[in-house]
């Protein structure tokens, strides 16, 4: 009946601050911070940073391994142990302190099916001087413009829809339409895209069967 009575229950124990190193190592840091003689709590918390270290041995070729070993002391004591500390000791309010936030670029391209990367290479064909070189990579971004358009609209599209949204995206920069210039054909961006999905899914069939191939006993 005594042995019913004294039971604990995790739910009227203290909080475990770091979970993962549990109740009885929880214990052992309280210890330390309640020695009052503090040669034998320096003795005592450099006990508990050996017994930390051989709990992770995984992490032990981790740059400032130590270093974080004090730290999760500190932070298990409530910044209540006096110890001298090999490193400098993190305080509480840096510990709560919020990062400030990531700046994440806001584009909202108009033809967001087109990616940002042809609005890159639009900017980049714009500034390169007019010539044979130009001429061909502004030929390359309408065609892969053409083939990102397909990717999203199952149909075809016309070669002057694709030169109608380049004309824009360049601020009127480029313009292809009035050179006569023939796109690759819908029909063959629609046939390679059938091709590759086809070979990708025999690919995984022929790897499912040597897998079931490999298991069967041969006699």
């Amino acid at each position: 009946m005594n042995l019913v009575e004294n039971l604990e229950y995790n739910t009227e124990r203290p909080h475990l601050i770091i979970p993962e190193y549990g109740r009885h190592f929880q214990k052992m840091v309280d210890h330390a911070v309640s020695i009052e003689d503090k040669e034998e709590r320096n003795k005592v918390a450099q006990a508990i940073i050996s017994v930390m270290g051989n709990l992770q041995p995984h992490l032990r070729d981790v740059p400032d391994f130590q270093h974080k070993l004090w730290d999760q002391l500190f932070i298990m004591s409530d910044f209540k142990l006096d110890v001298d500390s090999p490193f400098p000791i993190t305080s509480k309010e840096d510990l709560r302190q919020r990062p400030e936030a990531l700046e994440y670029p806001q584009n909202h391209p108009k033809y967001r099916f087109y990616g940002n990367n042809i609005k890159r290479m639009v900017d980049v064909a714009v500034k390169w001087e007019k010539g044979d070189l130009r001429d061909g990579l502004e030929y390359a971004i309408a065609n892969h413009m053409k083939k990102c358009y397909l990717n999203w609209n199952k149909d075809t599209v016309e070669d002057s829809a694709i030169f109608a949204h380049l004309k824009e995206l360049s601020n009127g920069e480029i313009d292809l339409a009035p050179k006569g210039e023939s796109l690759t054909e819908s029909n063959q961006f629609l046939k390679n895209r059938v091709q590759k999905s086809t070979r990708s899914y025999n690919n995984s069939n022929n790897k499912k069967n040597h897998r079931n191939n490999r298991n069967k006993k041969r006699y």
